[in-house]
Formats: structure tokens, sequence, C-alpha cells
């Protein structure tokens, strides 16, 4: 089984999709026309944008529509299940998890993937030899500064990597910061375990580790030491508790102005370059406590077999080629999973060539969530249910309800709960 390994330069790594209750749409046209293939996704404006503006060039170039439903985020998953059980799936999708429930009915990519170039080491087979999926694009997680307010302050931040700051010596300065400005917050961190698991990697966690016994286990040391400083920070001083815990919007956050720094990732970059205008922003390198990492993550390209998956297929290859994919990234901000392509980023470049810069000296521990999602799901290891253990326990540790030895074990008595194992 080829193996997903921590990323080189010139590559960058976003986070499963969680489960909502809603009706579904059947897949293909309803008037079975055949030039018409059925798209689902969910993005942004700027990634669910991109491919609207491809799926247009693809109509004008071969006569073929490509319908993009732009399905919201919490409801992605479940209309999937519900169109997998209606036998109403689309002919192809982009998702950030593979569900045991419609894996079967994959197309094999493989063929794409080799023709085009994808890097090998973002590829995962399954039992057949197969590669069902692979990535459509790369993100990672990230730092942003308001570097309005650094400048005001005074305040350096790194820039190189011999000045990578711990965590102990940002917080020290995004403090100076929100004192000589006034600004209303020092950090923001988006309310996600794709964050915190990334979080964890710098403090020298491996987060929660699935064994072979079939039962999740952490390094407690570690562990701990990162959840009781995210705890330590979550303090309505340097960060607010109302984003993790009820919800408020940190991008927003960030984007008033009022707040020194933010911990999000690559895909904010666009959305920033589009509509920050009131201040000057930057891409920082992150903190590194015991080491350096990301989380690597992204949305998954998907066939599914039926009438018009060949048609499907046309269009993913289409999408590959270097010209078409190289244009894609350009609009949606991607970072790609093809090596060698020129793609110009504009104004955006520096933050684009920081994120490569922080992925090629990241630990290896950053591309674990991906390597064990794709792998664990072929072999029979899923997630059942909703839960999200890691992101539910930390809103209460956030919120004072609970210490961190009770976090920790929270934590992994509701992964061990959800854990399906064949």
């Amino acid at each position: 089984m080829k193996r997903r390994l921590i990323l080189t330069a010139g590559t960058a790594g976003a986070a499963a999709l969680p489960l909502s209750a809603c009706g579904f749409i059947g897949g293909g046209d309803d008037e079975g026309d055949a030039k018409t293939i059925k798209f689902w996704l969910s993005g942004d404006a700027n990634q669910g944008g991109g491919f609207q503006k491809m799926a247009d060039k693809y109509f004008e170039e071969t006569g073929v529509t490509v319908d993009i439903d732009d399905i919201p985020y919490d409801d992605f998953n479940t209309r999937l299940r519900n169109a997998a059980q209606a036998d109403g799936l689309p002919d192809l999708a982009r998702v950030t998890a593979i569900d045991p429930l419609w894996m079967n009915q994959l197309e094999d990519l493989s063929g794409v993937a080799s023709e085009h170039g994808v890097m090998e080491n973002l590829l995962t087979e399954n039992a057949d030899g197969e590669i069902p999926t692979f990535l459509t694009d790369l993100t990672a997680v990230g730092l942003y500064v308001n570097k309005s307010l650094f400048d005001e302050a005074g305040v350096a931040y790194p820039t190189t990597a011999d000045q990578i700051w711990t965590w102990d010596e940002f917080i020290a300065a995004v403090k100076e910061v929100k004192a000589a400005t006034g600004a209303r917050y020092g950090l923001v961190m988006d309310p996600s375990s794709h964050r915190l698991r990334s979080f964890l990697y710098q403090f020298g966690s491996n987060g929660f580790e699935l064994g072979d016994d079939c039962t999740y286990s952490t390094d407690e040391a570690a562990t701990t030491a990162a959840l009781q400083f995210f705890a330590d920070i979550n303090d309505d001083d340097v960060m607010p508790r109302s984003v993790w815990v009820s919800g408020d919007d940190a991008n927003a956050l960030f984007k008033s102005g009022q707040v020194a720094a933010y911990y999000s990732g690559s895909w904010q970059v666009a959305d920033f370059q589009a509509n920050i205008a009131d201040f000057e922003w930057a891409s920082a390198l992150m903190p590194a406590q015991t080491r350096r990492a990301t989380n690597l993550g992204g949305g998954y390209a998907v066939v599914f077999k039926g009438d018009k998956s060949e048609a499907a297929m046309d269009f993913v290859n289409w999408l590959f080629t270097a010209e078409n994919y190289t244009e894609i990234c350009e609009i949606s901000g991607f970072l790609p999973v093809i090596q060698g392509l020129d793609i110009d980023y504009g104004a955006s470049q520096a933050s684009f060539d920081l994120y490569n810069e922080e992925i090629a000296a990241s630990d290896p521990i950053s591309s674990a969530q991906d390597n064990d999602s794709l792998e664990a799901v072929y072999q029979g290891r899923t997630a059942g249910g909703d839960a999200d253990p890691l992101k539910e326990e930390a809103i209460k540790l956030a919120n004072g309800d609970q210490d961190v030895p009770t976090t920790i074990a929270n934590i992994i008595a509701g992964l061990n709960e959800n854990i399906v194992c064949e």
C-alpha cells in the first residue's frame, strides 16, 4: 500500500466533514441528459467559485454541462449517505472523508493520477490495488498576523526559520501587541479539531492514535502540556472563549482588525487578499514548542460508478491537465498535488511560499490525519456516528467545565466508543 508521507518543498497540504440531517438530491440529470453531469462539493466562494469557473470553461470546450451543487458544509455527508441509500448518488464529488457506505461505488482514479503526475506520496491504494480517490488540492494549518498592529507595537514576528518562536514567546508577543495597541484580543483560533491537532503536534504530542488493538491512546505528558496551554489562553483576554464555546466567527474577528493573530490555514489567503483593506496582514511562521508541525489536508476527488461515470472521468481528466489545473489553483488559491507547475499567485505569492516552507520543515506527523483516515477506512476501521470527541471535549475544557485529565480521558473514551473495526 502506498503511503502518504510528509510532503517536500513545493507542496502543501483541510478536515473531515461533519454530518447533519438533510434530504438528498439524486445523482445524474433528472431528465437523463447525457450532456449533463452532477458534481457535489462544499466550498467557500473561492473554492466553489473556482470549480464553477472551470465547469463554465469545460462547457465552452465540450458542450458538456457540469452541474455543481454547492452543499452546506454541515449537510454534505448526510446528503451523500442518503443519496447512496436511495441509489441517487451524483456523478462526481469533492469530499474530505471517504464513507464506507459508498466506498465500494467509487471508480479507480489511478489512471488519472498516473497520467497527470499526482505525487505518489499522496496516493493510497485499497486492498484491490486501486486508487479510489486522491486529493484535488492541499491545505495546511498556518498563522496570520495583523502586521499593522505588530508594527504599531514595535513587535517583531518570525520571517525566517532561525527566528521561530515557541508558543510561550508567541503568546508573550501578542500580549505585548494587545497592550500597546488596545487590540481586543491577542489571538483567535478556528474551533476545529483540524487546528487543534496541529497545535498538539507542535507540543510534541502525536495526538490520539488508533492502535492495533482497535483502541486509542495518547502521549499523556505532551498532550497534557498542549491542552493545558490551550485552556490557559482561552481566557477572554488572549483568546475569546466565545469562538470555541459559542461559535463566534474567528475569521470575522480577525478581519475586524482588532485581533493580533489568527491560527487558521492556507485556505484563508484568497479571502484575506480580496477582503481585507483596512489593515496590513501577513502570513507568519507558526510557533514550535518542541517541534515544527502543521496538519495537512484537502478535498478528495471521487467519481461514482453509474451511467455517467465515463463522462465524469473525462471531466476529472480534463481538470488535471497542466493548463487547467494551474488555472484552478490560481483562481481558488489551491496548493497543488502535482509538482512542476508554474503557478502565479500574484500578490499572494509570499504567503504560499511561506506555506511551502512550513510544510517542508514540518515533522512527518503532520500528514498522519490523512494517512490514517484513508488507510483505516480501506481496512474497515472506521468511526461510527457523527461525534468529534476531540473538538467536543476541547470546548468543555475551554469553557472551564472540566480539567485536562478529564478532557483526555473523555476524548479517548469517545473515540473508542465510536470506532468500528471489522
